[in-house]
Order: structure tokens, then sequence, then C-alpha cells
């Protein structure tokens, strides 16, 4: 034993992750990835050292990997058959831990799909899509 306590005994996997878009739970997900990024910088005055630090923008982007089905389900709900031309939705990312009754949840905010593709080889028996995601803003572990 390394002496250290266990913080709540439990860490998160995947099976713990339940994701909506537009208030739909989607089954047929292989991988989520989203992030912001923050424009900072040191602001300099008298002598080497910063004085102050100012933030600027907020930069958000995502990507979701779909099972083809699930990405033609979602295409239906296009009005011209194109992904990237369905309203902006959100993406509700909720970790639920077995016994653990706190509910963690990641809202990704006025969504869209930046890109559609397939790509399939010989031999393929199941090829996840991956999909780029513009995101307006993040709001984490409500």
């Amino acid at each position: 034993m390394n002496g250290v306590p266990m913080i709540n005994g439990y860490t998160y996997g995947w099976a713990d992750i339940v994701v909506n878009i537009a208030g739909i739970p989607v089954t047929g997900i292989t991988a989520i990835e989203y992030e912001d990024d923050q424009e900072m910088q040191d602001n300099y005055g008298a002598g080497r050292y910063p004085v102050s630090r100012s933030k600027g923008i907020i930069k958000c982007k995502g990507k979701i990997t779909l099972y083809p089905e699930e990405v033609i389900a979602i295409t239906g709900k296009a009005m011209n058959g194109r992904l990237q031309d369905i309203g902006p939705f959100s993406v509700v990312v909720s970790y639920i831990p077995d016994g653990v009754f706190k509910v963690t949840t990641d809202k990704l905010y006025n969504c869209q799909f930046t890109k559609n593709s397939r790509a399939w080889a010989q031999g393929d028996m199941s090829k996840p899509v991956e999909l780029d995601l513009m995101i307006s803003h993040i709001e984490w572990g409500k």
C-alpha cells in the first residue's frame, strides 16, 4: 500500500458516460472529445516580471465519433440531407458511475457539424465516422 487514502474510490470509465445530442441519447458512439482554450497574456510594466495578466477570447472545439448508421439517422433530420446544414444543437455529456449519486454533466452549446465523411476499405466490418464539431461555449461539470 502506498499510504495515500483513496479520494473517492472511483474513476470514470467509458461505460460511465452517456451522451445526448439534441436531447436524444446516442448509443452508436465510440468517442467524444471537446475542449476550450482561452487567450491569455502577461502584461509588463516596470521591471522584468509581469505586473498583471489579461484574458481574451475563448475558443471551443470538439469531435465526436459515431457508427455510420448513427450518422445516417442524424443526417435524416437535415432538410437537404447535409449534416452541416442541421441547425445548432446541444450535446450533453453525463458522467454516471455505478454506485455514485452525484452525476457530473458537461454541456456543449450551439454545436454544428463542420464536415461529413465516410472511409471504407476491403475487409472493414465496422467503420466509425469522426465528425468535427463547432461549439460556441462549454458549461463544465454542472
